[in-house]
């Protein structure tokens, strides 16, 4: 260790001779190779008994609406808010028998009911899990099992699959103007109408589970991902209120547009957490319309819309369609959760000159904490994913060496801070192999430094395949592939596409004189999988490329593939 040590500041020592970088800056240290934030340090809560929700209603703010729904009107203000979450924690307690550490289901669309399900479950203790309310009853009985799934609230659509499995739901309501008498959602009516006087709050630790979020990780099949009430203070602190500081979002006048996903990191750490500590209104949209989101935006003076690349693309096409007048509230556009091209960013600003475009950087596993972006006016060159966010530490390290990169080097990302996840659920190997003793997180994505501090992304060592903004674990498939009769052999790869990003290809070795067409593979993923998760194209071949050690070579297939192209 000591020799490695010592390499390591020689080789760092070396390029700084060869004046790789001139001065080493404050932020970034060569004898231990490791970056900080320029940021300045930002005050975490030091009572180790305080939950994100008392948290997040403890922040000082004069805002009165808090969601707005946008296809009915439907408001809900501030004052409202923080009885019905009370409400609903009680409820969970005293009718259904929730109590600290047990775990919920939220399959769920984008609600206004949404948020107070999530922080009631999470003020009374208990721990939430969430998944796309289009997921499978087999992917939906495997995370429940996982998870050990103690109640669900879903839509009335789903009530008898979830019946089916055995676990007690709760119907919630789309439409905020529901009848509470229809039977679906007697049970969610009795449970926010509690007397949420009747329980006092529980007492919870930072260091107690909060969530479970499912994410592919590097490799392997998707893993549940174990946040704390910590890290997601860390999230609503150093995300979304540390930005909001930094271009003047903290203002009670600001209206956010919800169309991303809530059951994912991005969309739950900004719209379920975050903005509500800023005191601003949330436009809710249960599922994109181009014509709704134009009419959303403009009607309720949306002026800011955080979003992943396909809605992005979605509103430069309208912003170029629509007539003079329109979308002219709009003054910050977000993006994150997937790698945007520089062509999209520059048409983005050349549409909508008068809208400032930031993007950043996080994972599931760092609670959506890593980077965050800038205002395009500021800097000319869009790659980058912006600054290390405050209170967070990096290392490039070269996979291949195992030495620290100084800036200008490319290397696998690590990151360290209080947003970084506990472990993954009942994964011990996986939980040690991706965060190291020393509580380094491995992204598993290849990136550098410039000279100013601000990072890029190069490419990933990670095999997850990402779909517009989700992440695809290529091992669901291939276990869903194998387990055809006619299939001997499958690997998954993620193809680039213009509008989606990464689509997943299927490469497939049939089983002697099996007569499979590509419809057919297909159409077997597509029953057994949520609609984003399907395969869209399959390459019948003779022999999956493996190592010796039997390890996949997904890399030499995708080369193989792109010089047919």
């Amino acid at each position: 260790m000591a020799k490695f040590f010592s390499q390591n500041i020689s080789n760092i020592k070396h390029l700084h001779k060869q004046n790789q970088f001139i001065d080493s800056p404050h932020w970034f240290s060569l004898e231990t190779g490791i970056y900080s934030s320029k940021h300045s340090l930002r005050t975490l809560p030091s009572n180790p008994f305080v939950d994100v929700v008392s948290h997040i209603f403890s922040q000082n703010h004069h805002g009165k609406t808090s969601f707005i729904d946008s296809s009915t009107g439907y408001t809900l203000s501030y004052s409202e808010l923080q009885p019905l979450v009370k409400s609903m924690a009680c409820g969970l307690h005293h009718q259904m028998g929730i109590k600290k550490g047990d775990v919920v289901l939220l399959l769920l669309p984008n609600s206004v009911y949404f948020h107070i399900v999530f922080l009631g479950v999470l003020y009374l203790g208990a721990v939430v899990t969430t998944m796309n309310p289009l997921s499978s009853v087999l992917e939906i009985k495997k995370q429940t099992t996982q998870c050990n799934v103690s109640l669900a609230f879903t839509s009335s659509s789903r009530l008898k699959e979830l019946s089916a499995l055995g676990i007690t739901s709760v119907g919630v309501p789309e439409n905020p103007n529901y009848n509470p008498n229809i039977v679906d959602f007697s049970c969610f009516h009795q449970l926010i109408s509690s007397n949420h006087r009747a329980m006092p709050p529980p007492k919870i630790s930072q260091d107690d589970t909060a969530a479970i979020l499912f994410s592919s990780g590097t490799t392997g099949a998707s893993k549940g991902v174990v946040l704390t009430h910590k890290n997601l203070i860390s999230a609503v602190e150093l995300f979304v209120r540390f930005e909001a500081s930094q271009y003047g979002n903290n203002n009670e006048e600001n209206t956010y547009l919800a169309i991303i996903p809530m059951f994912h990191i991005y969309g739950l750490t900004l719209f379920t957490l975050g903005i509500l500590s800023l005191g601003s209104s949330i436009v809710v949209m249960n599922k994109f319309d181009h014509n709704e989101m134009v009419r959303a935006i403009d009607k309720y003076r949306v002026t800011h819309f955080p979003a992943v690349p396909p809605l992005l693309k979605a509103l430069i096409k309208v912003g170029k369609s629509v007539y003079c007048g329109r979308l002219k509230s709009l003054k910050q556009v977000s993006s994150g959760a997937a790698p945007l091209s520089t062509k999209c960013i520059e048409e983005f600003a050349q549409t909508f000159p008068h809208v400032d475009f930031i993007q950043g950087y996080g994972l599931s596993e760092s609670t959506a904490v890593g980077t965050r972006g800038f205002n395009t006016k500021e800097i000319r060159n869009y790659t980058s994913v912006g600054l290390l966010a405050p209170n967070m530490q990096a290392k490039v390290v070269d996979n291949v060496t195992g030495l620290c990169s100084p800036p200008g080097k490319t290397g696998e990302l690590w990151l360290r801070g209080p947003g970084i996840m506990k472990e993954y659920l009942n994964n011990v190997e996986a939980s040690c192999s991706t965060i190291d003793k020393h509580g380094w997180l491995h992204t598993g994505d290849i990136v550098y430094f410039d000279h100013q501090g601000y990072l890029y992304i190069v490419d990933r060592l990670k095999d997850v395949i990402k779909y517009k903004g989700f992440q695809i674990a290529p091992a669901d498939l291939e276990d869903v592939l194998v387990s055809h009769p006619d299939i001997d052999d499958a690997v998954v790869i993620g193809r680039l596409d213009e509008e989606a990003g990464e689509i997943p290809m299927a490469f497939v070795v049939k089983k002697p004189k099996a007569k499979i067409s590509q419809y057919d593979v297909i159409n077997f993923v597509a029953k057994q999988v949520a609609p984003y998760k399907r395969v869209q194209k399959v390459e019948f071949i003779n022999e999956i490329p493996k190592s010796a050690a039997g390890k996949i070579l997904r890399r030499e297939l995708k080369h193989t593939f792109s010089s047919r192209l």
